[in-house]
């Protein structure tokens, strides 16, 4: 697996350089020195070459002169995420068969900017973790636990028998987020892009909300709306 760009690849380095193999960097880049010198401190080679080589591994991606050959992006355990998201007080999104890596890709980044979140993923009918995702990611996939699940309304219910009260979006008959009291321990519930939130797993939901829109003709991708939800879930924790 390759990560592409600046960021993932220094994130990476500060964050979990133990499951990086290899970096190529262009020559005479202007992190260069900052690359080699990290690298030797933490048993990473690293090589300086062309620009022809950089961009015929890219394969006419945007690399911003750095490639860097990692380990298989590493999913959590369904009940490990549980347990510490429980005791950390993280809320547990859940993806209701999410197919848009950029998408995944942009939850997972606002996910780890914004803090205290996890990610559960089906999987089945759900894009997983690939090199799309993590160059959309940004370095927010090394902030974020990620579990996949062969029953997305099992892990839910197991959140819920654990304490998670599980809120998910909606489009009709739904409650305004805003108005919502949100209560912690949480689970959040994303639906696909074109399709929402299954019916099975609306069953299992304590609340349904929704983002409101002054233009009703109009609606926000699930990246989008993932932005918008995962700050006002913030901004309740930590009133």
């Amino acid at each position: 697996m390759r990560l592409y760009g600046k960021n993932p690849v220094l994130e990476r380095l500060k964050t979990n350089p133990k499951s990086i193999k290899h970096i190529l960097i262009e020559q005479g880049h202007a992190e260069s020195s900052y690359i080699h010198q990290k690298g030797k401190q933490f048993g990473v080679s690293v090589s300086a070459v062309p620009y022809t080589k950089i961009q015929k591994l890219a394969r006419n991606l945007n690399t911003q002169g750095i490639i860097a050959e990692v380990e298989d992006f590493f999913y959590v355990n369904i009940d490990d995420l549980l347990q510490t998201a429980y005791e950390k007080h993280w809320t547990v999104v859940f993806l209701d068969n999410l197919t848009d890596p950029q998408n995944l890709g942009g939850i997972i980044r606002t996910c780890g900017s914004l803090g205290d979140f996890a990610i559960v993923l089906p999987t089945t009918e759900s894009v997983g973790v690939t090199e799309s995702v993590l160059r959309v990611a940004c370095g927010g996939d090394n902030h974020v636990s990620v579990a996949r699940v062969s029953n997305l309304g099992n892990a839910i219910e197991r959140a819920k028998s654990q304490g998670f009260w599980i809120m998910g979006t909606a489009i009709k008959e739904a409650k305004p987020i805003f108005e919502v009291s949100i209560q912690f321990p949480l689970g959040l519930v994303l639906g696909s892009e074109d399709k929402g939130v299954r019916e099975i797993i609306r069953k299992k939901l304590d609340q349904e909300v929704m983002i409101p829109m002054k233009t009703p003709r109009m609606s926000l991708n699930v990246a989008h709306a993932a932005s918008i939800l995962c700050y006002e879930i913030i901004r309740q924790k930590n009133k």
